[in-house]
């Protein structure tokens, strides 16, 4: 299913683009929703073919999986989707190169703390599966909002990344004129997670600039991972997709990547599977 964004408007200095129809979501499973869309950057003859996965946090659960709390080995997406029964697997975050099981920023999940480093460039952070259940399922806050880092106290699961858009919906990337292939993690304002995967390579300014204009409402986003590592599996009603990235500036200058690279940590969605119930007996003449 490809689709096409509507897009509401750039925010001001982005460039004009064009304005096609709202996107349809195919439901994966309760609270799992999946869509395809293209934007196209003008004067450029550039088409970004976009798949964005969405998630009521509040239906569907999110969990974390990391190789630190397991045997210390990388496995790509998709096989830690198949090994952790998760209908969705991506990113968690990019990883050190030095100890490779190790998350860049902070990262607690339950009791096992990965990496207790805060890193002052990292401004957003993931937060969810919270302690008392009155509180919001999953949050994307941004580090500098006051009273942020109170509130992740009340989470079991919390992971810092790098930010690209601050909120309400305000980029904060400086442009480098560096581009890559892209997974993001992103929320709107009805409070649902978006995951959005490029494999053609962009720089985030401009992405930045084409998700606000869109119609998926992104009010904050991170940066999960760029170039070949960058990954997302789907595998959930019906749908069976393993993504990867290629291209990073700097780094893998090529579009010649096929497979899923192995990363440490994952962001996934627990897989609901369908419940049959049994056949009623045949009654006995």
């Amino acid at each position: 299913m490809v689709l096409v964004l509507l897009l509401t408007g750039p925010p001001p200095g982005a460039a004009q683009t064009s304005a096609p129809a709202q996107p349809g979501w195919r439901v994966l499973q309760p609270g799992l929703e999946y869509t395809r869309l293209k934007f196209e950057a003008p004067g450029k003859g550039t088409t970004f073919d976009l798949h964005v996965v969405r998630i009521d946090p509040r239906v569907a659960r999110l969990r974390a999986v990391l190789a630190s709390e397991l045997d210390g080995q990388k496995r790509t997406a998709g096989r830690w989707a198949e090994e952790h029964d998760l209908a969705v697997t991506t990113n968690l975050g990019m990883f050190n190169l030095e100890n490779q099981a190790e998350h860049t920023g902070f990262l607690r999940h339950g009791e096992h703390t990965n990496s207790a480093r805060w890193v002052k460039d990292y401004q957003s952070v993931l937060a969810f599966d919270p302690l008392d259940g009155k509180d919001p399922p999953a949050l994307v806050l941004d580090l500098d909002a006051p009273g942020a880092r109170e509130r992740l106290d009340g989470y079991r699961t919390v992971v810092q990344n790098l930010r690209l858009i601050k909120g309400p919906g305000r980029s904060v990337w400086r442009d480098n004129r560096r581009k890559w292939s892209e997974v993001l993690l992103a929320d709107d304002e009805a409070g649902r997670i978006l995951l959005v995967f490029s494999r053609t390579p962009v720089s985030m300014p401009e992405l930045n600039r084409m998700l606000l204009a869109s119609s998926l409402g992104i009010q904050r986003a991170m940066h999960l991972e760029g170039g070949p590592e960058a990954s997302l599996s789907i595998h959930a009603g019906g749908l069976d997709l393993d993504l990867c990235g290629s291209y990073e500036s700097g780094f893998f200058e090529n579009d010649s990547n096929a497979r899923q690279w192995p990363i440490p940590n994952v962001l996934g969605v627990e897989r609901v599977r369908p419940v049959v119930c049994p056949s009623a007996p045949t009654p006995t003449p």
